[in-house]
């Protein structure tokens, strides 16, 4: 169906089509809010491959993300130690871009449980991602058998503790 030749698209990004969606897309969220409510999956396919329906309980939000590694937060670079932990600029934030993602997306909307997120472009400056949040407290939610695995108490901010699919990456 539809869901297939998406995918396939989405597989060549280096093709004329895709480099200019993905251009032309990024000028657009470079201009929006950090983390902006979106109506609908700009990836239908692969929101739904995450878990995501079209229908009430389930939300998308689009979270921008600033590229490159974590620099030490030291005065004039010094960071007062043995030469072997005197680094400052060659050090990496221990988690991914798409988890961090994750996490600011339910910052903003604390009543949500994230589900999953997924990549949608980025440009030398951000990375842009789209983070599933589900509304537990919908009875909608509540009474599918498929989801309502995420109303239990457990799951309360699975993305701060390393349970969504992004989180588990740097847990090893």
């Amino acid at each position: 169906g539809a869901y297939k030749y998406m995918e396939e698209l989405y597989k060549r990004k280096q093709s004329d089509v895709m480099r200019f969606l993905l251009r032309v897309r990024c000028w657009e969220y470079r201009q929006l809010n950090t983390v902006t409510r979106v109506p609908r999956p700009t990836r239908a396919d692969k929101a739904r491959r995450l878990g995501y329906k079209a229908k009430q309980g389930y939300a998308i939000f689009r979270v921008r993300i600033r590229r490159g590694g974590r620099k030490r937060p030291v005065t004039k670079g010094k960071t007062m130690g043995k030469p072997s932990n005197q680094g400052v600029k060659g050090l990496k934030f221990e988690r991914n871009k798409r988890s961090v993602a994750e996490e600011r997306a339910a910052r903003k909307a604390p009543n949500l449980r994230v589900l999953n997120s997924y990549w949608i472009g980025q440009d030398a400056t951000f990375k842009f991602f789209e983070v599933i949040l589900v509304d537990h407290s919908h009875k909608t939610i509540r009474r599918d058998p498929r989801i309502n695995w995420i109303a239990k108490p457990v799951m309360k901010h699975r993305e701060n503790r390393g349970l969504t699919s992004a989180g588990r990456h740097h847990r090893g």
